[in-house]
């Protein structure tokens, strides 16, 4: 379960392991999916760090797409 509540309190770079519990998967397959084309990860040093505001816009946009078939 996510120690995170809303989008709110999420920080503002979440890491990988984040990630894996906000979307509830895990540590394996976000990885795997931070390392995917369309996702907004970006790699500082050896971390690999996701930008919450472009996170909470891929969800939505992830939303969006799954309601538009």
């Amino acid at each position: 379960m996510s120690k995170f509540k809303s989008y709110d309190e999420l920080p503002l770079m979440l890491s990988v392991p984040e990630i894996a519990s906000v979307l509830g998967i895990s540590r394996a397959a976000s990885y795997e999916l931070a390392r995917s084309k369309d996702f907004p990860s970006l790699r500082i040093g050896t971390r690999i760090v996701v930008p919450k505001d472009q996170f909470i816009e891929w969800v939505n946009r992830k939303v969006a797409d799954k309601h538009g078939e």
